[in-house]
């Protein structure tokens, strides 16, 4: 007996390849028509488009609320408040001097232009140098958070 001669006691049984015609006709057992009778027909799993849809969480530096800085004039809030007072970016929102929307920080910076003749007294708003100086000029005070 020579080693071509050798014959396996259990033929290996072959591997239908559907698709190609043979037993089962024209569709070889994959129904007719559509995306999973074609060759490579991959379908997506409903789960993954329903996590797809929800946000991304976002890294570092990601900021959601936008932080747009308002710009008040001096002599506007002379306008407004003749009388003096005290002036916080709530307090001109709702005089209407500035206007914010639903996703943004109240920001409010006061800049010189026209003079004063009363005496405020200025919160949680930034200010240009000649601004500050105008105010305490005209002995109003200055009080900003940090």
């Amino acid at each position: 007996m020579q080693i071509h001669e050798l014959k396996p006691l259990n033929k290996p049984k072959k591997r239908r390849r559907i698709g190609r015609g043979g037993k089962r006709g024209n569709y070889s057992g994959r129904g007719s028509k559509g995306q999973k009778s074609r060759a490579g027909a991959k379908m997506r799993p409903q789960l993954r488009e329903i996590v797809n849809k929800f946000p991304k969480k976002r890294g570092e530096g990601f900021k959601t609320i936008k932080e747009n800085i308002t710009v008040v004039h001096l002599q506007d809030i002379q306008r407004v408040f003749p009388q003096g007072g005290k002036i916080t970016p709530q307090i001109l929102e709702k005089a209407g001097l500035i206007k914010r929307l639903a996703n943004q920080k109240l920001r409010v910076k006061i800049l010189v232009k026209g003079s004063l003749k009363s005496s405020y007294n200025i919160q949680n708003c930034l200010l240009s140098k000649k601004a500050e100086e105008a105010i305490i000029k005209a002995e109003g005070k200055v009080k900003i958070k940090k």
